[in-house]
């Protein structure tokens, strides 16, 4: 395969409709190919049905650690929004390039791709790793198999550079994640005679009445910080289900909550305070009435916060690339902070804004994609000098 410009590129990775609930085995295959092509080996961790992969390639000497330049490959679903556009074929008008995938992130995926001949060109005494992942978008799990792996290897990476879209403006900050499923079991009877069962949408509704009290509590000027926007610790409630029929007490209900944390906030302490309001207040008047009622909480997904030092390596190499020490915090979680818990440094920049991701008619305009070749044009230039 000879040499592909990063449009090039990004037109093939967007023509793979990897879904989060569907395989990226062949834009996987595809990468893979143009990397064997051009001299580079990679390797793939599977998830355990081997429907999806992360890949992991060095470019350089394997003896020591280097910089990895990590995107994930999959992206949001496309129903239920009003594309002008066909979402799996890149489209460009008007200096902007449409697809789903475009800015988050494959916009990034395909930059990092067209830079790889001038890498390997270089002869490099410091490598480039590349990690694409899976599975970021339904709450970064894909990549963890590979950060396993890379976590008891004898040269670890040096640090990494995810490519999330910040405009290319250099991130070190995000709040943590926690997703919670919360069940509700009431005990049905027929409405005409209400008072005598337990009526699970009742008990989920003042479940989710403390979680907004709660809500209000982090919002309190005494926990905010300052680098993020909303500059506090934030909790919301996104789905519900429950109920068969308006004239049956419904016996079962079901909501899913979130926890955004500022760094040095504990997610859980949000799902301990609820769990000591269901404790106290609700189940001894559910169970006075119904004795199995209850109400349980699960763990849906999580992943941590970023807090890079802006005093390290990895922060001051973004600056180089980005030519800012204006170091900011994004609203939106990255695999940032899984990558620094493997022991990699980690900073975040990338072209393209998520102003565009998971919309309709998604964009990356041409001149961020090339701004972002030239940020690994210079990287390309420092790699030359360190040893």
């Amino acid at each position: 395969m000879s040499e592909l410009s990063s449009r090039a590129l990004l037109e093939r990775l967007i023509g793979f409709a990897t879904v989060s609930r569907d395989s990226n085995l062949e834009l996987i295959g595809f990468v893979q190919q143009y990397l064997a092509d051009l001299g580079v080996e990679s390797e793939l961790f599977h998830n355990d049905d081997r429907t999806k992969a992360n890949l992991f390639a060095t470019i350089g000497p394997r003896d020591r650690g280097g910089i990895v330049l990590s995107g994930h490959t999959d992206v949001v679903p496309v129903e239920g929004q009003a594309w002008t556009v066909e979402p799996f074929r890149l489209t460009e008008k008007d200096g902007r390039l449409y697809g789903r995938g475009t800015a988050d992130m494959k916009g990034y995926i395909a930059s990092v791709l067209a830079a790889v001949p001038a890498f390997l060109r270089l002869k490099l005494d410091v490598p480039v790793h590349l990690a694409f992942s899976y599975d970021e978008e339904v709450g970064c799990l894909g990549v963890r198999p590979m950060l396993a792996e890379l976590e008891k290897r004898a040269h670890k990476p040096r640090m990494c550079l995810i490519g999330e879209p910040t405009e290319l403006k250099p991130v070190l900050g995000h709040k943590s994640k926690l997703a919670m499923r919360c069940h509700v079991k009431g005990a049905a009877c027929h409405s005409a005679y209400a008072p005598q069962g337990v009526n699970a949408i009742q008990y989920a509704a003042r479940l989710i009445h403390r979680l907004e009290q709660i809500g209000d509590e982090l919002a309190q000027p005494e926990h905010h910080d300052a680098r993020f926007d909303p500059p506090f610790s934030t909790v919301q409630t996104g789905v519900i289900k429950g109920g068969r029929a308006l004239n049956i007490v419904p016996a079962e209900c079901e909501f899913d909550f979130e926890v955004r944390g500022v760094p040095g906030f504990d997610p859980n302490r949000v799902v301990d305070k609820l769990q000591s309001y269901a404790a106290t207040e609700l189940l001894p008047k559910m169970r006075a009435v119904q004795p199995d009622t209850d109400v349980r909480v699960q763990m849906l997904n999580a992943y941590p916060g970023l807090a890079t030092s802006p005093d390290s390596d990895a922060a001051r190499l973004l600056a180089m690339l980005s030519g800012s020490k204006e170091y900011a915090t994004v609203a939106f979680g990255t695999e940032g902070g899984l990558f620094t818990q493997a022991g990699i440094p980690t900073v975040v920049c990338g072209p393209g804004s998520m102003d565009q991701g998971h919309k309709p008619d998604e964009f990356i305009t041409v001149e961020q994609l090339n701004r972002c070749d030239a940020m690994f044009a210079r990287l390309a230039e420092h790699l030359r000098s360190l040893k």
